[in-house]
């Protein structure tokens, strides 16, 4: 097992210079990160927020205009003011790279799929014979190895191309948004499998995704990206809880959390006012670091936290059902009052027509709060 290290890597794509960036347009900026040994860290960000190139970073696929990576104890990139310092070719780094696209020679079997890396740097024969039956078994692909791709469907073809990066025993896997060609069933279940190979192999694994459920179910920890930087870094469970700013309030969690522009006032304890509010919010214990009362600030709540008041509940706000999403053991409902539109996630079946009035609540021990102009979280 292995670390990998980047110290201030940047990566700038050359292309037409444009007026707000004349040498091109820049990909990767000034990332530090630290992945663990035997961790499975996921980069997670929307399409073009570099997560990507990251990963060809790491590989030795491109190359930086600065920074450092380091694979275990070795330094394999370096580039200081311009000059590379370091370099390793991607073939000598001791990485398996699974990509989007399952990348198989369509006129080899399986078995010679699998095999083909390791006949490429010599392996002893009964050697190869050995790994390849070995990975074969952990993937469930025994009765596939006479086979040609042609003769697979998506999710054996994807299995045979983690088995191609498995037989290399390598320090470290990059995994390359591997499930997006397969359909919603198949990604559920090549998920739980890669989670379960992962813990078996306890090999350190990168893994690129754009979907953040991907991202909460498989990884140890996650970096969420955008615009070529790291926003947060931190385990599944502090980035839904905690998000650090308003980018990973919205982009980590589905539905993702609402949000409500305010003020907040001090009248006898700390409240929070917003137009849609019957009356102001009362916070019973507000975290340090809000501003003084009056400052504007952006209330979040995730939709689990909202939920329909009973008799007993004093409602904070009324809304009209919009739309309603029965999807079995939940319910997702969104509803609007005038310009403020929420979104709850409920539990069980709601026979709950669109256009009905409803009466809410929140649960204001599971409250975030933003600061307006830097969007960072306060307290």
């Amino acid at each position: 097992m292995s670390t990998v290290l980047l110290e201030n890597v940047t990566k700038t794509f050359d292309t037409t210079p444009r007026p707000d960036s004349p040498r091109g347009v820049p990909a990767v900026r000034d990332v530090s990160l630290e992945v663990r040994s035997g961790e499975l860290l996921v980069l997670v960000g929307p399409s073009g927020s570099g997560k990507s190139t990251v990963l060809r970073l790491i590989a030795g696929l491109e190359e930086p205009e600065q920074g450092e990576i380091s694979i275990g104890d070795r330094l394999v990139t370096g580039v200081r003011k311009g000059k590379i310092t370091a370099w390793v070719e991607p073939k000598d780094r001791d990485i398996a790279m699974v990509f989007q696209n399952y990348a198989l020679y369509p006129h080899m079997s399986v078995y010679d799929n699998l095999a083909f890396g390791l006949k490429m740097r010599r392996t002893p024969r009964e050697e190869i014979k050995q790994r390849v039956a070995e990975a074969a078994r952990v993937l469930g692909i025994e009765a596939l190895l006479a086979r040609k791709p042609r003769q697979l469907s998506g999710g054996e073809r994807q299995r045979v191309a983690l088995g191609r990066a498995i037989v290399r025993h390598p320090q470290v896997f990059l995994f390359d948004e591997p499930l997006s060609n397969l359909d919603a069933s198949l990604r559920v279940g090549m998920r739980a499998e890669i989670k379960c190979l992962h813990a078996r192999l306890a090999t350190t694994a990168i893994y690129v995704t754009h979907d953040q459920v991907e991202a909460m179910t498989l990884g140890d920890r996650i970096a969420v990206m955008k615009e070529g930087r790291i926003l947060q870094l931190g385990t599944p469970l502090e980035l839904y809880g905690h998000p650090a700013n308003l980018f990973v309030a919205t982009f980590i969690g589905s539905p993702p959390m609402n949000l409500l522009r305010g003020r907040l006032l001090v009248e006898g304890g700390v409240s929070f006012s917003h137009p849609a509010l019957k009356q102001p919010l009362a916070v019973p214990s507000p975290p340090p670091g809000l501003p003084p009362t009056g400052r504007e600030v952006i209330l979040g709540i995730r939709p689990e936290h909202i939920f329909l008041s009973d008799s007993g509940t004093p409602p904070v706000l009324t809304a009209a059902v919009e739309v309603v999403e029965p999807v079995g053991a939940e319910t997702v409902l969104f509803v609007r009052q005038e310009d403020t539109r929420l979104v709850l996630r409920l539990p069980g079946i709601r026979p709950l027509a669109p256009g009905s009035p409803v009466s809410l609540s929140f649960d204001t021990a599971h409250l975030a709060w933003f600061d307006p102009a830097s969007e960072k979280a306060l307290g």
